[in-house]
């Protein structure tokens, strides 16, 4: 990771009783960050039967106790890719309820103001709506702190227009919260090129994403993974390979993405925002309108008042008479874990995770 130049990994699901002291450590050593995921299996909000109870907030709540007494926590996810059709905006309330409560949780146990956000999947049917939604609102309490998007537009040799990334940036242009990707890096073509890079750390993009997080560190079964710690082996005969794939001993760099990818990040100069300039320019933002519900797409009233813990919405959450019909999948060739890279708006307090693991590189000083 050092020698990709990486600031930043993010980690899925973690087992906050578990001692991560020494990973950490490394990992500050490096000068790398964590983005950490609260929710698990178990726990995470499900779009088809959505909601938001105390038994998902203990568990999120646990998660965070461990990672915020590490100062390179860059950040946490209440959720990843909940809504994955664009007939699933239902479920937008309860991730929006998850992040307003871990907030106040946050906030009652004088814990740094470790930022807290979602990631997002690639739905054209609810994008931008989703990513508005997060970040709208009166109440501070309620919104985002930041927004992730998993995108898998630009596979093999594409362009910023080609690909749809210059529709990425106009709907991200002026938005009020820090949004990066948080999985990026189509497997299909062959080899990966990740020349969309260059758009995410160039001038096309900087100035209002964030950066990118590349998925993944790891070669699985879904041969996303940038190292490889060997050859597949019987995982009866390897404690160390639950599903057959070896976690520890050398690692050795996946030809030729490692290097492709190394040789892209080795170009890009992003240059950040400083915390004192980010402040400054931020509190000009003002948040974007909630979006309205629309019929065969978007159903929530975004003005709604959002569910109390282990509430279920009725009728008013909703815009009635609206039925979502059209249902979409990511705008992607390949597609199903991710990673991301950031830079450009800063993200004060962030950090990274890890048990994917992707690996990214974030500006923000």
């Amino acid at each position: 990771m050092k020698d990709l130049n990486a600031n930043v990994i993010r980690v899925y699901h973690v087992d906050p009783t578990a001692d991560h002291q020494g990973c950490m450590d490394a990992f500050a050593e490096a000068g790398i960050y964590l983005f950490v995921d609260l929710d698990d299996f178990p726990t995470q909000i499900e779009q088809e039967h959505p909601g938001w109870n105390k038994t998902q907030l203990n568990a999120f709540s646990l998660v965070l106790d461990e990672f915020q007494k590490y100062d390179n926590t860059a950040g946490v996810f209440v959720g990843n890719e909940v809504l994955t059709t664009a007939a699933g905006s239902p479920a937008a309330p309860y991730v929006k309820a998850a992040i307003r409560d871990i907030k106040a949780y946050r906030d009652s146990k004088n814990y740094r103001k470790i930022p807290i956000g979602y990631s997002a999947a690639d739905v054209p049917g609810n994008r931008p709506m989703l990513q508005n939604y997060l970040a709208c609102g009166d109440s501070d309490a309620e919104r985002a702190e930041f927004f992730a998007l998993n995108v898998y537009e630009w596979c093999g040799d594409s362009s910023y227009d080609g690909s749809g990334y210059s529709m990425l940036e106009q709907n991200a242009t002026g938005y009020n919260i820090p949004i990066f990707v948080s999985e990026t890096g189509c497997r299909v073509p062959r080899p990966r090129l990740f020349t969309d890079q260059s758009a995410i750390f160039g001038p096309d993009m900087s100035k209002t994403w964030s950066g990118a997080i590349v998925y993944e560190w790891i070669e699985e079964a879904n041969n996303y993974g940038l190292i490889s710690y060997g050859p597949k082996v019987d995982p009866k005969e390897s404690t160390g390979a639950l599903d057959g794939f070896p976690r520890s001993g050398k690692p050795t760099p996946v030809s030729p993405d490692y290097s492709n990818l190394k040789n892209q990040w080795t170009t890009l100069t992003p240059l950040g925002v400083k915390l004192s300039g980010y402040s400054a320019s931020a509190g000009s933002i003002t948040p974007p309108a909630c979006p309205t519900s629309t019929a065969g797409g978007w159903i929530v009233n975004g003005d709604a008042s959002l569910p109390s813990l282990g509430q279920k919405l009725d009728s008013a959450a909703t815009a009635s008479g609206a039925t979502p019909t059209a249902s979409a999948t990511k705008a992607s060739a390949s597609a199903t874990g991710g990673g991301t890279i950031t830079g450009g708006k800063e993200v004060a307090g962030m950090g990274i995770g890890l048990i994917g693991v992707m690996i990214g590189f974030v500006v923000w000083l």
